[in-house]
């Protein structure tokens, strides 16, 4: 069994934002020889997220709009997370929602998507680097 791993690293210049991975992650598939496997993709902080979904500006939006309304920035007193000096909670509580990782079949050294499925890297702390794990396993 192969296995490969690669960190990809992000410097998001607004505090939330989406990123498509998914040509890196491919590249990385290809860099790695795997053939038929598995792909796992994981946000290595614990403020930004990775999932799958659309890429379309409409859908990205209308989950900025949503997730402010489940766990909103300000006010940064209404989290006790924030009373330690940091004014990021409402980011850890995004991220829970929108998950820490993607895992995506590979099938004949493709990754094995449904229609229109893409893979996004989700920032909800951004202004500093952060780093997203690419590990593949397989054959």
């Amino acid at each position: 069994m192969k296995s490969y791993r690669k960190e990809l690293w992000f410097e998001i210049p607004t505090r939330r934002g989406f990123v498509n991975v998914t040509r890196q992650v491919e590249q990385c598939l290809a860099e790695s020889g795997v053939q038929e496997g598995l792909a796992l993709v994981n946000a290595m902080h614990i403020t930004a997220s990775v999932f799958i979904n659309d890429d379309e500006s409409g859908l990205h939006a209308d989950f900025e709009r949503w997730l402010e309304k489940l766990a909103p920035e300000k006010p940064h007193a209404a989290y006790d997370h924030n009373r330690t000096g940091e004014d990021n909670a409402d980011a850890h509580l995004k991220r829970t929602i929108m998950g820490r990782e993607a895992v995506v079949a590979v099938t004949g050294g493709r990754l094995d998507f449904g229609p229109w499925e893409r893979i996004f890297y989700g920032e909800f702390d951004g202004l500093r680097r952060k780093r997203l794990l690419v590990k593949i396993i397989g054959e």
